[in-house]
């Protein structure tokens, strides 16, 4: 009784998550509701209270369910993958989180939300905090990166470890939105992998002849 009471609220959550996901995508974060979510979930506003304080806390838990594990997915790509080496490493996390957004339509969704369905005022301010911190933990990984591939030899002289760290960073910001409105020629495998492999290739020492 008890397991199946446990699988039922997550069920609920799941039920809920889904609900505001939808509905966040649909008219905005602004102008959601839970009153709006419960109706979407077809469930009261209780019962989303049982789970979640406000709107805001719903709001991060939508965010985290689709990108934590993405974080360590990505991670392994470009910080712990034996088999590349440190511009393959940082080739292979663009890549793979372009893709992600093919693969998975719930992260889609997400980041959807988050470029184009939200105003990061009043209470959800604090999330616009949290969106520049990731950003910059995301520029540090990049960093070590780069610092590992100037210790190999790849990068091109006179190209700083952070520098190339920023210009990657708004390369990837720059791409994802634009793949996220849906740019036409950035919707094709082909494009995607040609002009990360033309970043990428811009950070490397010239090749000697």
């Amino acid at each position: 009784m008890v397991r199946r009471t446990k699988e039922e609220a997550e069920q609920t959550r799941r039920q809920i998550l889904d609900a505001a996901r939808a509905t966040f995508h649909l008219r905005g974060v602004g102008n959601t509701s839970l009153e709006h979510i419960a109706q979407a979930a077809g469930l009261t506003r209780g019962a989303i209270y049982w789970h979640f304080a406000n709107k805001e806390e719903l709001f991060k838990a939508m965010c985290d369910e689709v990108t934590i594990a993405l974080v360590d997915r990505m991670d392994y790509a470009l910080l712990l993958d034996p088999e590349a080496d440190p511009l393959e490493r940082v080739r292979n996390f663009l890549q793979q989180l372009v893709d992600a957004l093919s693969e998975d339509g719930g992260l889609r969704c997400t980041m959807e939300i988050l470029n184009f369905k939200c105003e990061f005022v009043g209470e959800m301010q604090r999330d616009l905090a949290d969106y520049i911190e990731h950003s910059e933990e995301c520029l540090a990984k990049l960093q070590q990166a780069y610092q590992a591939a100037q210790r190999d030899g790849q990068l091109r002289a006179g190209l700083a470890p952070r520098r190339a760290a920023l210009e990657t960073l708004i390369f990837l910001t720059g791409l994802l939105r634009l793949r996220l409105l849906g740019m036409p020629v950035l919707q094709k495998g082909s494009e995607l992998k040609g002009v990360i492999g033309a970043h990428v290739d811009g950070m490397r020492v010239a090749a000697t002849a």
